[in-house]
């Protein structure tokens, strides 16, 4: 009998770990919204979802397009943070939310940009739209063409602001994708998502996005509401290291909408973990090229990879490196070799594109009628020779 008890006492922990280890994960809390998404920011993997491909009014979120566009601007030299840009009458006269710029007078391009981030200034929205493309409407081509770019496949915009209109519409799922290129490509402005109130004119107004009072770990996004969009907002935050992208449309309330993103945060953050595999910069080995000016060549990643897993199970992740046989020069820099598999408890769960890290031309004529011997003599291995 007393053996009994030691052998359990002792196999106790290993039946703790496999439970640990495979413990299911609840489901995500209930949130009252049309529609919901939640995103890892590294590895793109959802971790929640309701109804995210449903096309909805987006309203004020509108805005986070229409300043990817003028960040890309500001990228490709197009434009400058301190370019004035000059105030037309339909810009002041526009409707709902404003930073109250004046007709006919110049306003910077960053004081705009801050308009629309924090006061939501359809005003400065549609001021910046008219200086880049002359009108709205030619602006509303400029953000569905990265739309498009991006993947943004249930999105299309007919304006700057977000104001109600049948043909534009985007989904909670795009919003994140859009969200997740932004903080990705433009860092440098992304900054500006967390100020907490900006002053214009001698006005004061408070960014709407109360997770920035109520979470530390939030930086971001945008709100949003009309009614017929409801309350709606994109949030983002970081938490050791782990940056997750919630998308709620279709709330309420303005404190509705803040709870719904407060709770999926809580619940991503909870219950999953995103860990950094392999970085693109790294070697992962040397590949044997026939005829080639060189006989291997260091094959990588075209970018970090990062996986996202439940809790308890990062130390279950594998990986298997699959690189096509025979490969001949001449092989360009970034072709395709072969692929990365990442495994979890040996079931694949995500593959990635392996690429030549260096260019391999082809060899002279001694090499590459060397390399037919060794060839043939391989492919004779291969069907069974001795």
């Amino acid at each position: 009998m007393e053996r009994i008890k030691y052998f359990f006492l002792a196999l106790l922990p290993l039946l703790l770990l496999s439970q640990t280890a495979n413990a299911v994960i609840p489901a995500p809390p209930q949130v009252e919204a049309k529609s919901y998404y939640l995103m890892d920011f590294h590895s793109g993997k959802a971790l929640a979802s309701k109804q995210e491909d449903m096309p909805l009014p987006p309203a004020s979120l509108t805005k986070i397009m229409t300043v990817y566009v003028v960040f890309h601007e500001l990228a490709q030299g197009n434009l400058r943070l301190d370019d004035p840009v000059t105030v037309s009458e339909k810009a002041w006269r526009a409707p709902g939310s404003r930073m109250f710029i004046e007709v006919g007078k110049q306003v910077s391009v960053e004081d705009l940009l801050k308009g629309i981030i924090v006061q939501s200034g359809n005003d400065a929205s549609i001021a910046l739209a008219e200086h880049i493309a002359g009108d709205e409407r030619t602006f509303a081509e400029l953000m569905n063409q990265p739309a498009k770019r991006l993947g943004l496949k249930n999105t299309h915009y007919t304006n700057s602001t977000g104001l109600p209109d049948p043909e534009h519409y985007t989904t909670a799922r795009d919003l994140a994708l859009l969200t997740r290129a932004l903080i990705a490509e433009f860092p440098q402005y992304y900054a500006w998502f967390k100020i907490k109130e900006f002053t214009y004119n001698g006005i004061t107004q408070r960014n709407r996005n109360l997770l920035l009072w109520r979470d530390s770990s939030v930086d971001g996004v945008k709100t949003g509401h009309t009614e017929e969009a409801g309350y709606c907002l994109v949030a983002s935050a970081v938490r050791n290291g782990m940056r997750l992208i919630s998308t709620v449309l279709g709330t309420a309330s303005e404190n509705a909408r803040a709870s719904a993103s407060q709770a999926l945060l809580n619940y991503g953050f909870r219950f999953y973990t995103t860990q950094k595999l392999l970085d693109h910069d790294k070697p992962l080995r040397e590949v044997r090229i026939y005829k080639g000016d060189s006989d291997t060549v260091p094959v990588g990643l075209a970018s970090d990879i990062y996986v996202t897993v439940p809790k308890g199970q990062e130390k279950q992740l594998s990986s298997r490196l699959e690189i096509a046989p025979r490969i001949i020069a001449p092989v360009q820099q970034g072709q395709t070799l072969g692929k990365l598999k990442v495994l979890l408890q040996d079931k694949v769960i995500a593959q990635y594109p392996v690429i030549a890290l260096n260019q391999v031309n082809g060899g002279n004529w001694f090499e590459r009628l060397l390399d037919e011997g060794w060839l043939l003599i391989d492919q004779w291995r291969q069907g069974g020779g001795d």
